[in-house]
């Protein structure tokens, strides 16, 4: 392969972008330039072809440039759409609101639109403060909200919140499904406990059965709203429309965004009751406290829209369901017994494989604390790397390195399956010990600064 590092783009980016991002990549020689992209595959720079098993981090959940999609697209942009509404309703907006509302149980009816899934948990919060006269917020170690300064506040990652703070007052951290911890964090009268139904960038983290029912109900007795952020989990990842359809629950604030962007526009949407809706912003000089230049924009509405008619047209819902089941029994039959795999979990298309110490093999016994370091700084990003070299992109989870996260769009076929298990099972049965791995990571990392960290 070319170095990509010449090509005019990358040095754009580096100058203008984001220098250290460019440099992290030419660590390992990572990087490529991707240019195109169309259902499952994307391409780079000189025509190769990838498997997408990333789905840009769920939100090409349709596949990249669905072809129906793309045709809305065209003809609502011959119909000169009045894009942005900022002295009336926006029939586009109204639209969606409606859709989503036809699409979700009861009392969930009424929408905050916004442009990204990080202002959308924002909304909630918001929201949160202002129908309950409140002020805290309860959430999760590892879960992953969004980097904005308020989202921060609620992020269970602290080397990302460390250089930012001090951040919002009053947020308390409470282990993922520990409820004594969160009924101990409940007395303190929280305006909102905030969390995922399964935590995607904390390792495929899956609760235990019951859990999210009984944390509703600890957080109806304490009058604490319950916000449920699916931008990841929902519109059909994991084998269900919603995934706290799967629960047995209904949320007080929904949060959507990345699927429901079709991977073509920016969108978030904030779903609550016409109760709580109408105790935050139901009066004239409430109205506007929410409000945002784009959010409901006609163009990231109409997408939107069809983005829901799709999922439902193309039965991609089941298809999550049934691919994902074929993807999760196929890693786990055929990594069964690697010493170093922990564990093969997640539920329809979202799947991590946790990599670490185990009770086999004579390192795993000997010096276990090398090897979880090991996995936790190294395994997950080679194993990712040695997949982009055989034509398949994928990624470990964000705030948990050792741990493979598999999402590919729901259109994936049986043989796209077949496909993205022989892959990784064929990376992973090269390191059934570190020795291997770290020969081959300390031989690359020379060669990479013997060539100047070659992009």
């Amino acid at each position: 392969m070319s170095d990509a590092r010449e090509h005019p783009a990358v040095q754009r980016y580096a100058r203008h972008v984001n220098p250290a991002f460019v440099k992290l990549l030419g660590v390992f020689g990572y990087g490529r330039l991707f240019e195109r992209a169309k259902g499952t595959r994307i391409f780079d720079h000189e025509g190769k072809e990838y498997l997408d098993l990333l789905a840009g981090f769920g939100s090409v959940n349709l596949g990249h440039n669905h072809p129906k999609l793309r045709a809305r697209l065209e003809t609502f942009l011959a119909e000169d759409a009045l894009n942005f509404v900022h002295v009336g309703p926006s029939r586009y907006e109204a639209d969606l609101a409606a859709a989503l509302a036809a699409r979700l149980p009861d009392p969930l009816e009424v929408t905050l639109t916004s442009s990204s899934g990080a202002e959308a948990v924002e909304a909630g919060l918001k929201l949160a403060r202002a129908a309950t006269g409140r002020t805290g917020f309860v959430y999760c170690a590892g879960g992953f909200h969004g980097t904005n300064l308020g989202t921060l506040s609620v992020m269970g990652d602290a080397r990302m919140r460390k250089p930012f703070e001090p951040l919002l007052a009053g947020t308390r951290e409470v282990p993922f499904g520990d409820l004594g911890a969160l009924r101990q964090a409940l007395s303190q009268r929280p305006a909102a406990f905030l969390l995922e139904p399964i935590q995607a960038e904390g390792g495929v983290v899956l609760p235990s059965e019951g859990y999210l029912a009984e944390a509703q109900a600890l957080c109806t007795k304490a009058g604490t709203l319950l916000i449920l952020d699916e931008v990841q989990t929902g519109l059909g990842r994991t084998g269900t429309r919603f995934c706290f359809e799967q629960e047995g629950l209904v949320p007080d604030v929904l949060v959507l965004a990345k699927g429901l962007s079709g991977g073509l526009a920016p969108l978030g949407a904030t779903i609550t009751s016409a109760a709580l809706h109408e105790r935050a912003y139901g009066s004239m000089d409430r109205f506007d406290l929410h409000s945002s230049t784009f959010g409901g924009n006609a163009l990231s509405a109409v997408v939107g829209i069809e983005t829901l008619e799709i999922l439902d047209r193309e039965g991609l819902v089941d298809n999550a369901r049934v691919q994902g089941e074929a993807l999760l029994r196929g890693l786990r039959e055929r990594l069964d017994g690697h010493p170093l795999v922990r564990e093969v979990r997640g539920r329809g298309l979202l799947i991590g494989i946790e990599l670490g110490p185990t009770d086999r093999g004579v390192l795993n016994r000997v010096v276990p604390g090398l090897v979880r370091l090991t996995a936790k700084e190294a395994m997950g990003q080679w194993a990712a790397l040695k997949l982009l070299e055989r034509g398949v992109i994928c990624q470990p989870a964000s705030h948990a390195w050792n741990v493979l996260k598999i999402e590919p769009p729901l259109t994936i076929t049986s043989a796209e399956v077949e496909e993205a298990t022989d892959a990784v099972v064929g990376v992973l049965s090269e390191y059934e010990g570190i020795g291997p791995l770290l020969k081959d990571v300390t031989g690359r990392l020379g060669r990479q600064l013997f060539n100047g960290g070659r992009f």
